[in-house]
């Protein structure tokens, strides 16, 4: 390792902006750790030292240095310093890339469906399932004073076709929200407003991925994603995921010229794990290099519970290769039916036109409760009071599985998001026990079925962010059963096969 740094530049503070300071902290040092002018190996500054430089309270400079260290962009441990990491990828060489031009599909047939789709068990109530929200009562009222004053007022602007985009307002308002609580670097122009997750997927699909392209997928990944690029017509490279998240250096030797990376780099799904800095480069380089386009499905990185969100991967990209895709039916409820894509400059006239082809404009009413929602603080504060109690969710269903069923299952606790994974022991079948588990009331998604290729693992995907706590030690002992009498009946067949 190497010294303190002699010379540590002044970083710029803006005391005015909405952007929080340990971010603009976080983001200065960043961007100087990227370009080299704190090369690897450095050591940072004292936290203390740092802040008083900047006239700034210790405890920013300190959010700022957690964060760095949570991404990869330094080492080191309390009491013995902070050093910029030594294994990130060297800055980009040579010509930059020719964007390529966005193209629309070119078959004319009718899409091969890839599977069967379960929309009934999407929308089962029961304890498990995935993707369910609570609401409490603050934002109930908050939602309804918005929309009544949105439907009394109902303004001219609602009498008439608006921006396929959405509204200026609300894309006013994301923009903000996303520069402050997501790294996220767009103007709202680049902002197009979705009916949620999966709309903004066919968007890309539609303009990026003509029937015959190829693309990385994730393994184990987001099955609907998968489903809905198979349908396209989409050739798939589904890429191993460690440690470390999607690998890249794996999906290079298989696939080098494949079109676009599908990735959820911030919680990886199913496994939740975070992305690497040093992949996070060296897929930003890829795609530079290979003409292609990053898919960053950034889907509930606000619930995390070990210190702040992780930056976006697109804030990271200076190259524009990166479509940002959010929701809020994550972070509100599913019913909203909200999301937005974030689109580099050289692609939106295309995406904007097939967005109004499409479904026209989002609608109007709904925007204006949501712009207001946003710009007033209030869904900051509902995402801070909901990370509050899912990870209490979190902390409940760990204790009771780890009491009830830890003969069965082995729970690591998730860092971020609203669901977990519990891996199964003994051989046990996680089709078998998501079976059994619904007659026992309990909803739990097989982890097996989400993969393609790569070794796959037992396991069962149990959301808990959406059911009330007091369900939650009930539902879990309800699935020990299911899976006790599982290996019971298991232990037996293979007793009597042995001893027939």
């Amino acid at each position: 390792m190497k010294g303190p740094i002699s010379a540590f530049p002044i970083l710029s503070i803006d005391r005015r902006s909405a952007i929080p300071l340990f971010r603009q902290v976080y983001a200065a040092l960043s961007a100087a750790i990227l370009d080299q002018r704190l090369p690897p190996g450095a050591r940072l500054p004292a936290t203390r030292s740092l802040a008083e430089q900047l006239s700034l309270s210790r405890t920013a400079v300190v959010a700022a240095y957690e964060q760095l260290l949570a991404e990869g962009y330094t080492t080191g441990r309390v009491g013995a310093g902070t050093y910029v990491s030594t294994d990130l990828p060297g800055k980009p060489r040579g010509r930059v890339a020719k964007p390529p031009t966005a193209v629309g599909r070119t078959d004319h047939g009718i899409p091969r469906l890839a599977g069967q789709v379960d929309v009934t068990l999407q929308n089962d109530a029961r304890p498990f399932n995935l993707g369910r929200t609570l609401v409490d009562s603050r934002t109930m009222d908050i939602w309804r004073r918005l929309s009544a004053r949105s439907l009394r007022s109902l303004s001219r602007s609602h009498l008439g076709y608006g921006d396929p985009r959405g509204s200026p307002e609300l894309r006013s308002a994301l923009a903000a929200y996303l520069a402050s609580h997501r790294a996220v670097r767009c103007d709202p122009e680049q902002i197009i407003v979705t009916s949620g997750t999966q709309h903004a997927m066919d968007l890309v699909t539609r303009i990026l991925l003509p029937s015959g392209s190829e693309a990385w997928i994730e393994d184990p990944g987001y099955p609907l994603t998968r489903e809905a690029l198979t349908a396209a017509g989409v050739t798939l490279h589904p890429v191993p995921v460690d440690s470390q998240g999607l690998d890249v250096a794996a999906a290079m030797r298989t696939a080098p010229r494949a079109h676009a990376a599908f990735i959820t780099p911030s919680h990886q799904f199913p496994t939740g794990v975070v992305l690497s800095m040093a992949r996070r480069l060296e897929l930003i380089a890829w795609a530079r290099s290979a003409d292609a386009w990053i898919v960053e499905d950034d889907y509930a990185s606000e619930f995390r519970y070990g210190g702040h969100p992780l930056a976006a991967l697109q804030g990271l990209d200076g190259e524009g290769r990166t479509l940002y895709v959010g929701t809020l039916n994550k972070g509100l409820f599913p019913g909203l039916r909200v999301g937005y894509l974030v689109v580099p400059e050289m692609l939106l006239p295309r995406f904007v036109a097939t967005r109004y082809l499409a479904d026209r404009q989002p609608p109007g009413l709904q925007q204006e409760v949501l712009a207001s929602f946003i710009a007033d603080g209030h869904l900051a504060s509902h995402i801070r009071r909901m990370r509050n109690l899912y990870r209490g969710q979190r902390d409940r269903l760990v204790d009771a599985l780890r009491r009830q069923a830890s003969d069965f299952l082995q729970i690591d606790p998730p860092d971020q998001g609203m669901h977990l994974v519990a891996y199964l022991r003994d051989g046990l079948s996680d089709t078998a026990i998501a079976r059994a588990a619904l007659d026992h009331d309990v909803v739990v998604r097989p982890l097996s079925r989400l993969y393609v290729r790569a070794k796959l693992r037992q396991g069962l995907l149990l959301g808990f962010s959406g059911y009330p706590a007091s369900s939650i030690a009930r539902a879990a002992g309800q699935l020990a059963n299911a899976s006790r009498n599982l290996a019971i009946k298991a232990h037996q067949m293979l007793a009597e096969a042995r001893d027939p």
